[in-house]
């Protein structure tokens, strides 16, 4: 069983998050997935033996839309799927138009933005297709995550402050003792 298999059967069996990917495709957003700690924290959890999930402060959900790259649209979509599943903290962002806040060059779509995220195990999401297939998208691929070892990848080690200062406001270590953070100076 391949580490994206693992991931998927664990998503399968996890009713509330598969809610919410089916709340987020519903929404019919150009190239969307749901990624960073809904997926990291899900994993984590799992290979942690821990039988509670791990509290969410918010769900990403992703999409890519040159075309409408307004904030009232992100907006609109966090109000609905607030209506549909409240209390979960949504976060809807068009990554069409966040290459600009990190000094990137644009993005081709939303695999090309997870790749700029800071850290590769949050750098994975996951999309629930018409058919109910899940697709895993990880730019820098699962080994990371299922090893729960934190590595910059080039965009993090291109903002190498913002990774040290991520990784010591996350701590993610107090929660999951067996994550490793690794370092670059």
């Amino acid at each position: 069983m391949t580490d994206a298999d693992r991931l998927i059967d664990w998503f399968k069996a996890a009713p509330s998050a598969m809610a919410c990917l089916r709340a987020a495709r519903d929404l019919g957003l150009p190239d969307w997935a749901i990624g960073a700690g809904f997926v990291r924290s899900m994993a984590w959890d799992r290979l942690s033996g821990y039988e509670q999930a791990t509290p969410l402060p918010d769900i990403d959900v992703l999409f890519f839309d040159p075309a409408d790259q307004s904030t009232r649209r992100e907006a609109e979509a966090e109000a609905w799927l607030e209506e549909q599943l409240p209390g979960r903290g949504w976060s809807v962002r068009n990554q069409a138009r966040m290459h600009a806040g990190n000094g990137d060059l644009p993005y081709h779509d939303t695999e090309d933005a997870i790749a700029h995220w800071l850290e590769t195990p949050t750098a994975v999401a996951l999309r629930l297709e018409a058919d109910g297939a899940l697709k895993v998208i990880a730019p820098h691929g699962l080994a990371d995550l299922m090893a729960m070892r934190v590595r910059p990848t080039l965009a993090g080690q291109r903002r190498i402050a913002a990774y040290h200062a991520r990784m010591a406001a996350k701590n993610w270590a107090a929660r999951w003792p067996r994550v490793v953070v690794e370092s670059l100076t």
